[in-house]
């Protein structure tokens, strides 16, 4: 191969990765997303909890089986059950052990709002408190060094790894000497790190945030007995436990992995109990606790969790003058973490369906293109009413999928012959061709309707070329009826002279234009009559919000 024609292939390989509209699974988590998700840590914990309740962890009725010594030694005992949630590791703790008193703290005020709100709550047998261990003190709820064990069940995952010791630092100021931490939590390789790995959830190596905004922490041995060493605790047993859940109806197989360890502070006399495990690899402890152990986490609620429940969706309603949709959605609370802008509804999307509702006009008749219509098709389902051909379009095929359950779910039996939708990825070369087969002829449309579209900036070159293979090419007509391009947005990243800049290399003349109380001239008399003679500018729902209007020069 010559020199020349690699260097060309590598050219276009680079062309191609700055033409990546959507964000790869190496981005990661932003700066800003990261603070916030450390700085709203307990906001999100406690929609957790009011949204599941006390459904999503399993009662720890396993703790007898794994740690029975620890709890059963003669005397009383004063347990400190760090992370406490909804108080499935208290209730079954003393309801077995009646010589014991539980502290039970959690930094969600909901968590210990259900704790106390038990049954079987009573204040003589268990003291439940807010408190964040990696900035408040416990020793203003516990006196110091008065606490014989300390339970941590899937709670030090959730703490971004540079506060872990902070937690544990906080832990051994109440904790007694030769006091012991008994342990369980995420482990390297389980089944929703895997899942995580093609997703912009990665905050750090081995920590990610769930849709929801909890984050969770995945361990390995050496990193848990590194962490514990350097805070004064020795191992006193350290295995990974694996798991097999499979729920048939949904086909679907998770291999759960979880790390279970006792620690116990160092320089102290070692009193390990009588029923110690006898050193062995942690292959075979691993394997010797798999068909035995419990897994923590409900069924149903962890399909939900791995996202094999539709539950990361909700119905949102949109009204017009005398009509309604129903829209299936994401649900707000895992917008955040989506990296794809297609499974929501946006502003410019609501203002350019109310404007084709109240123009029927600007359709009428017509072979109508949307690009990037996302999972909601509100303006392609309001077009079609009027339209003769209406094509809804997206690069994302999960959005798509979407978009035909609202389609099915909103529009008339009767129109839906007139509205089609296909994928398309702008610039491929391909999915245009595929597209353009669906005009009359394949000579193209005669609007093509893009709203909120203009936010990438590697993204603009690829849209205007992808409007000027689909847009229907005519000449001699009165200006309003000539094919056009109409961009609804609100501008974020992308100017308005980057854009004009863009489009006139492909041929687009920007015809007119349109903002809330703007006190620019329009440049023609096409947008603003839009507006004449209704209600419309009272249902803009942000003065932000632009029309830009081209047609091929």
């Amino acid at each position: 191969m010559s020199s020349g024609t690699k260097t060309s292939i590598e050219e276009q390989q680079i062309l191609m990765e700055k033409l990546q509209i959507y964000r790869t699974s190496k981005a990661g988590v932003s700066p800003f997303w990261r603070d916030k998700y450390e700085r709203d840590a307990k906001k999100y914990w406690d929609i957790f909890y009011k949204h599941h309740g006390d459904r999503f962890f399993k009662d720890r009725h396993y703790l007898r089986k794994e740690w029975n010594s620890y709890f059963s030694a003669s005397g009383e005992k004063v347990i400190l059950e760090v992370g406490c949630g909804a108080g499935n590791t208290i209730f079954p703790l003393i309801a077995t052990y009646p010589h014991i008193f539980v502290y039970a703290c959690d930094f969600s005020p909901r968590a210990v709002d259900l704790v106390k709100a038990h049954e079987e709550y009573t204040e003589t047998r268990v003291c439940a408190f807010a408190s964040d261990l990696t900035g408040d003190d416990l020793d203003k709820h516990i006196s110091p060094s008065s606490v014989d064990l300390v339970t941590m069940i899937f709670v030090l995952s959730a703490v971004s790894p540079e506060k872990m010791p902070f937690v544990l630092q906080n832990i051994k100021r109440v904790l007694k000497p030769n006091g012991c931490i008994l342990f369980r939590d995420y482990a390297v390789g389980d089944l929703a790190q895997e899942r995580f790995s093609g997703k912009d959830q990665k905050i750090s190596d081995n920590f990610y945030v769930r849709g929801d905004g909890t984050r969770a922490f995945y361990f390995s041995n050496e990193f848990l007995e590194t962490l514990f060493a350097e805070e004064g605790f020795e191992v006193e047993e350290i295995g990974v436990c694996c798991k097999q859940v499979e729920n048939r109806s949904r086909e679907l197989v998770m291999n759960r992995r979880w790390v279970q360890a006792t620690f116990r502070l160092s320089n102290a006399t070692k009193n390990p109990p009588d029923t110690a495990k006898t050193d062995q690899s942690e292959e075979q402890e691993s394997k010797e606790t798999v068909d035995s152990t419990d897994i923590d986490i409900s069924d149903g609620l962890a399909m939900e969790m791995f996202g094999a429940s539709p539950s990361c969706h909700e119905m949102s309603e949109f009204k017009l003058r005398d009509s309604a949709f129903r829209i299936k959605l994401l649900s707000k609370e895992y917008q955040h973490t989506c990296k794809s802008t297609g499974l929501m509804l946006w502003e410019s999307a609501r203002f350019m369906a109310s404007v084709l509702d109240r123009n029927p006009n600007i359709v009428s008749g017509k072979q109508v293109l949307e690009l990037g219509c996302g999972c909601t098709g509100i303006c392609s389902m309001i077009a079609a009413r009027s339209a003769s051909l209406v094509v809804a379009t997206d690069a994302d095929t999960k959005a798509l999928t979407l978009l035909t359950e609202n389609i099915a779910t909103n529009l008339e039996s009767s129109l839906l012959g007139k509205l089609k939708t296909g994928v398309l990825e702008w610039g491929n070369k391909e999915h245009i061709e595929g597209i353009k087969s669906l005009a009359s002829c394949g000579g193209g449309f005669e609007v093509i309707i893009g709203t909120d579209v203009t936010y990438v900036a590697e993204a603009i070159v690829p849209l205007f070329e992808t409007a000027k293979e689909l847009i229907l090419h005519k000449v001699g007509e009165v200006q309003e009826e000539k094919p056009a391009l109409i961009l609804c947005h609100v501008f974020r990243r992308v100017d308005e002279p980057s854009l004009l800049s863009a489009a006139s290399k492909f041929g687009f003349k920007l015809v007119d234009r349109w903002a809330m109380g703007s006190r620019e001239s329009p440049i023609g008399n096409i947008v603003d009559r839009w507006f004449c003679g209704n209600d419309l500018v009272a249902e803009i729902p942000s003065s932000a919000l632009h029309i830009l209007y081209f047609q091929m020069e």
